[in-house]
């Protein structure tokens, strides 16, 4: 048995606390939430769905990804160039025109994405009035009838098919729902972000000082969550220019509350531990106590309502989008989507289009939401 000198041990010693290794007990709570399979699968589907509609750019968009031009490449997607670099006479090129199609390919070639639209485009070679269906309800000569040269037009193509069918001003649907999922998960990222950063340090406050402080702050939200705030919001967003973070900011006055109760009483009843008297006799500060030693405790509860929270605040967006006080008309909304299903009940792909994105999403958040309450929960355990 050969004997292994200081030495020889102290670069393993050194590479062990260089890497990064899980606690106990968050090892035995990442084991767990991976045990729940349906929720350790949803969490990856709403990832890799999340990073594909980050990229909505370079999959759904009226600009070419690359243009080689006269020996130099471009890069539309990233950066708008004149159009009398490619013989018209517009200040940025528009480059579904045929004519500057024809100069560009005359002098190189053209990379599209995927989906040759974007959220606003309006797709002026749909072959009946908008809203249209679903292009897999039409053949290849109905949907290349109003290309000049038919089904031989070169832009008689896959990306230009409208495979969703269209809204009512003829945009692309299968695009409008990669822009609104995004912006829908955006939205409730921050929202969530925000409300939970104000929602703790309300609690915290109240649970760590108690007495009056508690007592007034316990008084001021019933007051403040017995307003209406539904109203209250159809009354701010009708008189203020809707815009994202406007709408950001309406709603987070109301959103905060979420998680006051739960903070307040994991601080109530951390308080008076004894590690935490004994911090005070060591002097340590009320904020390094709270920071510190308290908060960590209060962080497992306030992540186990995380998900549920985000699910809320998804939701708050899209019912404010489909009663017309939500995001600035033309946004890719997916609660607008809805509204526009709706109002056209012989274009029943709108609704329901909207419907399955919608339920997909919520869905998913809901079974990590379970997963992630299931992780923290110390009587929970998977086999």
């Amino acid at each position: 048995m050969d004997a292994t000198t200081p030495e020889q041990t102290a670069p393993a010693v050194e590479a062990q606390k260089g890497r990064f290794q899980l606690s106990p007990l968050n090892a035995r709570r990442w084991s767990n939430f991976k045990a729940h399979k349906r929720g350790y699968w949803s969490l990856w589907i709403f990832l890799v769905l999340f990073v594909l509609t980050l990229l909505a750019e370079f999959i759904a968009n009226d600009r070419p990804l690359l243009v080689y031009f006269k020996g130099e490449v471009l890069a539309p997607v990233l950066f708008d160039y004149p159009e009398d670099m490619f013989g018209g006479f517009y200040a940025i090129a528009d480059y579904r025109d045929p004519y500057i199609q024809n100069n560009i390919k005359a002098e190189g070639w053209i990379l599209w994405p995927p989906i040759r639209y974007s959220y606003r485009t309006v797709n002026n070679e749909i072959p009946v009035p908008a809203p249209s269906p679903p292009a897999i309800f039409l053949d290849r000569k109905e949907l290349c009838q109003k290309y000049p040269k038919g089904v031989e037009d070169p832009n008689c193509t896959f990306g230009n098919f409208n495979w969703a069918g269209t809204d009512d001003q003829g945009r692309d649907v299968v695009a409008r729902l990669i822009y609104g999922f995004r912006i829908s998960v955006l939205f409730g990222l921050v929202l969530t972000i925000c409300s939970s950063v104000i929602g703790v340090a309300a609690g915290a406050v109240q649970g760590y000082f108690g007495g009056w402080t508690d007592l007034l702050f316990q008084r001021f939200i019933e007051i403040w969550t017995s307003i209406p705030s539904l109203y209250l919001l159809l009354i701010i967003s009708s008189v203020l220019v809707p815009s994202f973070w406007v709408l950001l900011g309406i709603l987070l006055l109301f959103s905060w509350v979420a998680l006051v109760g739960v903070v307040r009483a994991e601080f109530l009843r951390g308080r008076n531990f004894e590690y935490i008297n004994a911090a005070r006799a060591l002097g340590v500060s009320n904020a390094t106590i709270m920071w510190r030693h308290l908060l960590p405790n209060a962080m497992v509860a306030t992540l186990t309502f995380m998900p549920f929270i985000l699910n809320g605040s998804i939701t708050t967006l899209t019912s404010l989008d489909f009663l017309g006080f939500g995001l600035p008309p033309g946004s890719p909304s997916l609660g607008e989507l809805l509204a526009q299903g709706k109002r056209n009940i012989e274009a029943p792909w709108l609704g329901l289009m909207g419907f399955f994105v919608i339920s997909l999403m919520l869905s998913l958040l809901i079974f990590v939401g379970e997963a992630v309450r299931d992780a923290f929960d110390p009587r929970k355990t998977f086999i």
